[in-house]
This record gives structure tokens, C-alpha cells and sequence, in this order.
């Protein structure tokens, strides 16, 4: 067994497929904040498995020969040079790396990008499994272009590359891809976007939308966002269960969470956790943190040290 650790990667362990075989491999990771990508090059195959203090990711598997078999809740699931994998690597139980010699890129991207981007799209607090499909079929139209942008990050980042260079064009591509994947790939919302385009708030709704952000600092209750919008307390909440499938109160907190970690990544911002979260109206910190930790899968206090570290 080979016990090894990168920086923004985590610890991992890797064993090969037959004892008596000698376990040669080769990989080149170049890491950037939330984006890691993994070139390797595997003469045999090998068995790799995620150990407890890996970070949580979301890994794009794309073999270009060979094959890479994950193992998810007692399930084995291929993927092959026309099939690539999506793997959480907090729910794979294993990964089974075939063909002599392997050739595959892997990019993987912070699942707190994709938790922020549920929670962005829907609205809502995102917690639990998200039950991505794990297959994406690379001759389809959707997966032809997020292979593509997959390519674009392994080239981009390859070899110290213009995306490493750029971490404002790192930035922007990686909010594209996991948009791609939250708007084009099956997972346990997906339903939910084929109601939005269609599901056109009325005006009081959007009257009440508006006074929340421009008061979100402030100690306003649903009676406030009801009188602002011109509506009573029932008809504002029946607008937001019909249109936002949430209730006020709790759009209110989704979006002040959102001001939340705005304020934790920006690297200029001097305050502790504590009085960013004060300054939203979250008061009680340990309530409070459960949330954050739920909706974006890190500690507040986490999400503060990296934005120092960026």
C-alpha cells in the first residue's frame, strides 16, 4: 500500500490490483484553491481508496485509456473513454484504476462550489446526499460540452498553464462548470428547474425580495416584509411557498447566509467570524454554524482560513 498526501488534494491510499505485480505509477497534480487536476499514467492496474480526513470533492474521472471502475453504496459504476464518472469522494467507497498502461485526467472541484451553487440556483439551504447521476455519457450534447470545459481546466492548469496564472479566469470558469453540472446533470433537484422558467413571481413577491436585501443587517420580521410589499402576513407566505416553494423567513435567512460567506471569503475583510455573523442578523453562533455547515459542507471558520490563504 502506498500512503501519500498533496497539498489541496488530501490524504489517500492506493494498493495494487495483483500483490504479487510491481506497483509503478506516475501522476502530476496541480492544484489552485478549489480545482485540483490529476494527470496519471498507471502501467498496472491499482485499487485507490479515500481515507477519512480527504477532503470533500466532487472528481470529473475521465479515463482516455483503460477504465476506472467507483464503488458507491455497494454499486460499481464504469467509467470508460466515452463515459465519465462524477464522484463524491465522501460517498465512493473505492476506485478500481484498469488497463495496462492507464491514461486519465481527473479534475476535481471543492464540493462547497457546488453546495453554494445549489443553495444559489434553488434558493434554499442545500443539505444531505445531492444523489448526482454518476455517468455522464460524453455523446450527448450536454456532455460534450462539459467535457469540454473539463479539458479546458486539465489543459488550462497542465504543466503551470494560463488558469493557474489567472485566478480570476479559474474563478469564473469554475462557477461555469458548476453550473453545467447542477443545471444539466440528474440529482434530487433537478425537478425543481422546470419550474422556474415558468413559475414567474408577482409583484409583491418580488417587492418583498427587494426590501429583504436592502435590509438585510436589519432586525426585520414577516409583518415588515409583508406591510413593505402591500400584501398581508398569509398572502406573502402563500407568494413564497407557490413561486419560491420556501417561506420568508427562511429566504430571508438563505440569502443572509449567502451574505455570510460573501464576507468569509473576501480576503480584505478584517472581521471575525463572530461579528460577520452578528452583523446578518445570526446571532446564535452555534445554530448558526449547524447551518453553514449543512448548507456548504465546511466549518464558517474554515471557509475564513482558506479565504486568507487565496
Amino acid at each position: 500500500m502506498v500512503e501519500t498526501y498533496a497539498k489541496n488534494f488530501g490524504p489517500f491510499d492506493a494498493r495494487p490490483s495483483d500483490p504479487a505485480r510491481t506497483f509503478l505509477w506516475k501522476s502530476d497534480i496541480r492544484s489552485a484553491g478549489t480545482t485540483t487536476v490529476v494527470t496519471g499514467h498507471y502501467p498496472s492496474a491499482f485499487q485507490l481508496r479515500a481515507v477519512p480526513e480527504t477532503p470533500e470533492w466532487l472528481s470529473f474521472i475521465l479515463p482516455h485509456t483503460g477504465a476506472v471502475n467507483a464503488t458507491l453504496g455497494g454499486r460499481i459504476i464504469e467509467g470508460a473513454p466515452n463515459r465519465m464518472l462524477l464522484v463524491n469522494s465522501h460517498e465512493a467507497e473505492r476506485f478500481d484504476v484498469r488497463g495496462e498502461p492507464h491514461l486519465s485526467d481527473v479534475l476535481r472541484l471543492n464540493w462547497t462550489v457546488i453546495a453554494q451553487t445549489i443553495t444559489t440556483v434553488f434558493e434554499r439551504p442545500f443539505t444531505g446526499a445531492l444523489d448526482l447521476s454518476p455517468v455522464v455519457d460524453l455523446s450527448t450534447r450536454s456532455g460534450q460540452l462539459i467535457g469540454s470545459v473539463v479539458h479546458t481546466f486539465v489543459i488550462g492548469m497542465r504543466d503551470n498553464g494560463p488558469l493557474l496564472q489567472s485566478p480570476i479566469a479559474l474563478s469564473q470558469l469554475t462557477e461555469v462548470l458548476a453550473g453545467l453540472v447542477v443545471r444539466s446533470i440528474p440529482h434530487r433537484f433537478s425537478t425543481l428547474l422546470d419550474e422556474k422558467p415558468f413559475s414567474i413571481a408577482p409583484r409583491h413577491v418580488r417587492r418583498a425580495i427587494d426590501f429583504m436585501q436592502a435590509n438585510l443587517d436589519r432586525p426585520i420580521v414577516t409583518q415588515m416584509v409583508a406591510e413593505a410589499a402591500g400584501v398581508s402576513i398569509r398572502a406573502l407566505e402563500n407568494g413564497f411557498r407557490a413561486f419560491k416553494q420556501t417561506t420568508p423567513a427562511a429566504y430571508l435567512r438563505t440569502i443572509r447566509l449567502q451574505a455570510v460567506r460573501q464576507d468569509l471569503l473576501d480576503p480584505l475583510n478584517h472581521q471575525s467570524v463572530r461579528e460577520v455573523c452578528r452583523k446578518w442578523g445570526f446571532c446564535h453562533f452555534g445554530r448558526f454554524s449547524a447551518t453553514y455547515r449543512a448548507t456548504y459542507g465546511e466549518n464558517p471558520s474554515d471557509t475564513k482560513k482558506r479565504s486568507l490563504i487565496i
